[in-house]
């Protein structure tokens, strides 16, 4: 492009601008001139990151970034369209103009950009109820990741958010919870505002909560996104949360009201029921020493409050989910479990735990006293 073109174009940008953003094109005008492509950029994005530039990013973008697009870091390249593409008038617009975007930089020496640029494209797709188009560009995305040694953490974090989104919307909890989780691991939380936040340790926690194949909330339990949830109106949700680890029946009842406020815990409400039973199983096993875990079905029944006839469905369940290990006696309605599978601990668990190894610190006491008593004479030979 002609310099001279490009020279009134930045005056022209320059005068629009509001005043106290008019020094940005002054030093943007000064690196162009120098090419010094670096520097040019930085302050760029930059300028673009102010809100009040907002009006004035599609035509930077259009008349002036695209003139000298191969000689930056392609990566950034990408940043600087997205922030413009948030000006498009709609989906539709934006689209287009990410389509274009990742045409541009489809090229073996900038893929980290490419997947960049196509997985915002998938996120406009999701939005355009696009589910097909979105898959395809997100598998296409997530195979070229798989192939970088190392790549800039906010290419990861746009692919996992994105793909958490169609996970979301195709009601696939279990995977909406892994790329959620990866997608915080990826950000620094305090760039979350508040809302955002507690939308996201929302969403998690009713995903941990529904999802068939969830049962150790270990990793969420941990998380501080879920303290965002302390002292709002879904606080009770964290509290289920923690009642369905430590498996307290109790609890659930008095929380279970709160179920109706949300309508994906409500149409599963038969199923959670089922959940909090075998979280309320594998909490009684543990709490047993391991010598004392051969536990008949009346038992079973009264620490998880499922009808006898059930028990046996119940514990197969449990062992078919990896939750437990055992037999099975039919005949004499005995279940034997040799172990369970490890969980975070609360405060009231650990305490339990703790009284337990006293207990097991006495009784191998007793035995010392008991072989040093009866064993005098082989001690003194």
């Amino acid at each position: 492009m002609d310099p001279e073109v490009i020279s009134n174009f930045l005056t022209e940008q320059r005068e629009n601008a509001p005043e106290n953003l008019q020094q940005n094109f002054l030093d943007i005008e000064d690196y162009w001139d120098r090419k010094l492509w670096h520097q040019l950029t930085d302050v760029l994005i930059t300028y673009f990151q102010n809100p009040e530039s907002s009006s004035q990013r599609l035509a930077l973008f259009r008349s002036f970034i695209l003139s000298f697009a191969e000689k930056i870091n392609q990566l950034k390249f990408v940043s600087l369209g997205l922030s413009a593409a948030t000006q498009c008038s709609d989906d539709h617009e934006r689209l287009t103009f990410l389509t274009d975007l990742t045409d541009k930089v489809d090229k073996p020496a900038s893929q980290d950009a490419y997947v960049y640029s196509l997985v915002a494209a998938s996120e406009v797709k999701l939005r355009l109820q696009d589910f097909d188009g979105a898959r395809k560009d997100l598998n296409k995305a997530e195979s070229i990741l798989d192939t970088f040694d190392s790549v800039e953490t906010e290419v990861h974090a746009t692919f996992y958010k994105t793909n958490a989104t169609y996970f979301q919307a195709k009601h696939d909890f279990a995977a909406y919870y892994r790329n959620a989780l990866l997608y915080l691991a990826c950000i620094d939380l305090k760039n979350l505002t508040r809302d955002e936040a507690q939308s996201r340790a929302y969403d998690l926690s009713v995903a941990a909560l529904i999802s068939d194949s969830i049962y150790n909330f270990g990793e969420l339990l941990l998380h501080p996104i879920l303290d965002s949830l302390t002292s709002t109106e879904h606080a009770w949700l964290r509290e289920l949360l923690f009642a369905f680890n430590r498996g307290d029946l109790a609890a659930y009842n008095v929380l279970e009201n709160n179920l109706s406020k949300s309508t994906l815990l409500q149409e599963h409400k038969t199923f959670l029921w089922q959940k909090i039973s075998l979280s309320a199983l594998t909490e009684a096993v543990f709490r047993r020493p391991p010598h004392d875990r051969a536990m008949t079905f009346a038992t079973i029944s009264q620490e998880t409050h499922v009808q006898p006839q059930e028990i046996e469905i119940l514990i197969m369940k449990a062992l078919s989910l990896g939750l437990l290990r055992g037999s099975i006696d039919q005949v004499a309605e005995i279940a034997r479990i040799n172990w369970v599978q490890p969980k975070v601990l609360d405060m009231k668990q650990i305490d339990n735990m703790r009284v337990r190894l006293k207990d097991w610190d006495s009784s191998v006491n007793q035995l010392g006293h008991w072989i040093e008593g009866v064993g005098k004479d082989v001690w003194a030979a």
